[in-house]
């Protein structure tokens, strides 16, 4: 399992496939954005919280790109390759030595715990864009028509590869492969069709909205998603 630790790029960055070059009115296009990266940092946070596992830091970072000079701004039209969007850090297999994950869990399986997390969290973050887009657009959005490979059309194509990179690296079986991978996406859809942690992504993806121009500090970003778990509790 050692050799894990080598394989993974640490950061979630929201891209689409080479192929796509449609326009998307910029801010709708901005919206899909910040949902993406809402779901991450909602599930590295929550979601973490949720299986007692230990806290990890992040940011979550928007920029803009410039092509042929220009900079575009949030209100122009926009192609999707156009910015690059993402949450640094996040996960635990990368942010915790795996003493510490074993003495907080006190349990044999530990490490397999944070790395299907690890996977949970990734594939939130297109789940949640996925979601907005059918909210959006009146459409209806249930586990029946969400797949992993559909998922490549709200920017997860680079989470998707992470995640079978984990895969590869704790489990050889191809069909073990194919049945955990069903798995993690029956529980990353769970979570985001939690009402209280929907709620809490659409509080954090407004916040993001507004600070668009800015890095997200992990701070500011579980304060935000903290509220949220006051006003249910409080």
């Amino acid at each position: 399992m050692a050799a894990f630790f080598l394989c993974v790029d640490e950061n979630m960055k929201r891209n689409y496939p080479t192929y796509s070059f449609n326009p998307i009115l910029g801010k709708d296009l901005i919206n899909q954005v910040v949902y993406h990266e809402a779901g991450h940092a909602a599930a590295i946070h929550l979601y973490n919280k949720q299986k007692q596992l230990p806290p990890v830091y992040f940011e979550i970072t928007i920029q803009h790109i410039e092509h042929n000079n220009v900079r575009y701004a949030v209100d122009s039209d926009l192609r999707r390759d156009h910015f690059v969007a993402m949450v640094e850090g996040g996960r635990l297999i990368h942010s915790l030595p795996i003493a510490l994950i074993e003495g907080v869990l006190n349990n044999q399986d530990a490490l397999r715990i944070a790395y299907e997390a690890d996977m949970i969290n990734l594939l939130v973050g297109p789940l949640a864009e996925a979601k907005y887009v059918a909210l959006r657009d009146g459409e209806s959005f249930n586990k029946n028509l969400i797949n992993l490979e559909s998922l490549h059309n709200y920017g997860g194509s680079s989470d998707i590869e992470k995640v079978y990179e984990y895969l590869e690296s704790f489990v050889a079986d191809t069909d073990l492969q194919a049945q955990l991978l069903n798995d993690l996406l029956k529980q990353a859809y769970q979570f985001i069709e939690s009402p209280h942690y929907w709620r809490a992504i659409e509080r954090l993806a407004a916040f993001i909205k507004a600070n668009i121009a800015n890095t997200i500090r992990c701070e500011d970003a579980i304060t935000v998603l903290d509220k949220v778990s006051l006003l249910r509790y409080g």
